[in-house]
């Protein structure tokens, strides 16, 4: 098997699954810039490979893995030809629009793709669900909505199925009002109520981007229009996914927040492994609340569906222009309220522009960037 971003907080819980487990071997190990971690981790599960995207932190890589029988690399071409490797299992848990090309690289050479970067099928949807039909590789989501989705839909009984929910914990501004998230500082919204994760999925799920980049990814996955994907918030985070039948049956997944359970079930699909995840407690949870979201104070999810109603790059734009807004924010370069705002003013400005292959949304991503680093400058 090969880790794709494997310092990261799926990548890192991934490879905790993997001790003392003989049946798995690791091919290649791919992290950012990390390279302390990435040969410890390399070193502690035999690696073959120890791939450095930042091409700066080399040396220290090569260092680090001395007298090993790790063979190190470092650069974009180097992550993306580690990504090839053939294999029976990968885990592409690059963030962001960075994951795309390694991503389609895995669906071509791995026979199970177990896809934690949601950007890839919200910024390349087209182009990643061709390439998985060229490839016959099997698509295995490990967000864990979709995860639970997947496995609400393992009875095969689609053709009964009339829709699906995804579930959102709020996260830290759920009751707060316009104008304390508008004095809301990156800490606080770092600060999620629920789950533990890495800044940029964390800033989104407190926007709420995070849910609306999901519904475009079910739609994906799924092969659902948009009008049949419910998102429901959901604070205790404990049913994380539905699905609802012709019948009136509603089918859920429920368990802890905890990511080993989905990547669990990516890793021994279509068998179960145990994990030291904490059992549901009900009786001790005593209540599950639910409620629609708020579409007023939470715009960002609105922004996702009316991006996956228009369609063609309008997904890319989104995706772009919401990574640049998110890094803004936390180097305190603009409002939280300014997130989705930004978001609105580039899909506005650009329209929706045809996305037919991986040129095109490479290009798009790039103009989308360029723009909103513009309106920020210009703010």
């Amino acid at each position: 098997m090969t880790v794709l971003g494997s310092t990261g907080s799926v990548g890192t819980q991934t490879l905790s699954l993997l001790e003392d487990r003989a049946r798995f071997a690791i091919k290649a190990l791919v992290a950012g810039r990390n390279a302390a971690l990435l040969a410890q981790q390399a070193r502690a599960h035999g690696a073959e490979w120890a791939v450095i995207a930042d091409e700066t932190q080399y040396q220290t890589l090569r260092e680090a893995l001395a007298g090993s029988a790790v063979r190190a690399a470092a650069g974009r071409q180097a992550v993306i030809e580690a990504a090839a490797l053939a294999v029976d299992w990968t885990m592409a848990a690059i963030t962001g629009a960075a994951g795309l090309a390694p991503t389609l690289a895995a669906i071509g050479a791995s026979r199970a793709v177990a896809l934690a970067n949601k950007e890839a099928l919200v910024c390349a949807g087209d182009v990643m669900l061709a390439a998985v039909a060229a490839s016959g590789a099997t698509l295995l989501p490990v967000d864990s909505e979709h995860n639970a989705v997947f496995q609400a839909l393992a009875d095969g009984n689609r053709a009964s199925l009339e829709k699906i929910i995804l579930t959102a914990s709020g996260g830290p501004f759920r009751t707060a009002s316009n104008a304390e998230m508008a004095a809301a500082t990156p800490e606080a919204a770092l600060r999620h109520p629920v789950w533990s994760m890495g800044a940029k999925i964390s800033i989104d799920s407190a926007t709420l981007m995070n849910k609306g980049l999901e519904v475009i990814e079910a739609a994906r996955l799924f092969e659902l229009d948009e009008s049949r994907i419910e998102v429901l918030v959901h604070p205790q985070s404990v049913i994380h996914g539905m699905a609802c039948f012709a019948d009136g049956s509603v089918i859920a997944q429920l368990g802890s927040p905890d990511m080993r359970v989905p990547i669990a079930h990516a890793l021994a699909w279509p068998a179960r492994m145990a994990t030291a995840a904490p059992r549901l407690d009900l009786a001790a949870i005593a209540r599950l609340d639910f409620a629609p979201p708020d579409d007023a104070r939470f715009p960002a999810l609105a922004l996702a569906r009316a991006a996956l109603r228009a369609g063609g790059g309008a997904p890319t734009l989104l995706n772009a222009a919401n990574e640049v807004a998110v890094a803004a924010f936390l180097a305190r370069r603009i409002g939280f309220l300014d997130i989705a705002a930004l978001v609105a003013r580039v899909m506005d400005r650009l329209g929706t522009p045809p996305a037919a292959d991986l040129a095109s949304v490479i290009a798009l991503d790039a103009q989308a960037r360029r723009l909103a680093e513009t309106l920020i400058g210009a703010a």
